[in-house]
């Protein structure tokens, strides 16, 4: 997969592929909500809040709100550590994968339509 983004294509695609989320009837998710989810997907350690909003850089209330929207729509889960029950750690749910699955696959769709 290769994107060729020159001058204002990059916002072309964006926009692009929002406006394919919309015509999907996908959730409306923020940018916050968008980079704990990613954050969750991407990187393969062990979540927390605290950890998720020390990496974003933001307050871990914004982090527990993005968090509280993303289980309510089924796209994370909070389990909490057997270990430790004092933590609480953020994790990927089938549903999640999914969503993520379709949305690359919406930008994919997204670079091709705006080749034409």
């Amino acid at each position: 997969m290769e994107f060729e983004l020159g001058g204002h294509a990059g916002l072309r695609l964006w926009k692009q592929t929002l406006s394919n989320i919309v015509l999907n009837k996908g959730p409306d998710l923020t940018s916050r909500q968008f980079c704990v989810l990613l954050s969750v997907y991407l990187e393969t350690k062990q979540h927390t809040v605290r950890d998720l909003a020390n990496s974003i850089d933001v307050s871990k209330p914004v982090i527990t709100r993005c968090v509280d929207t993303l289980s309510m729509l089924g796209l994370v889960k909070r389990v909490r550590d057997e270990n430790d029950r004092r933590n609480v750690f953020i994790q990927r749910t089938v549903k999640g994968a999914v969503f993520l699955t379709d949305f690359a696959q919406m930008i994919e769709q997204s670079n091709e339509e705006a080749k034409k």
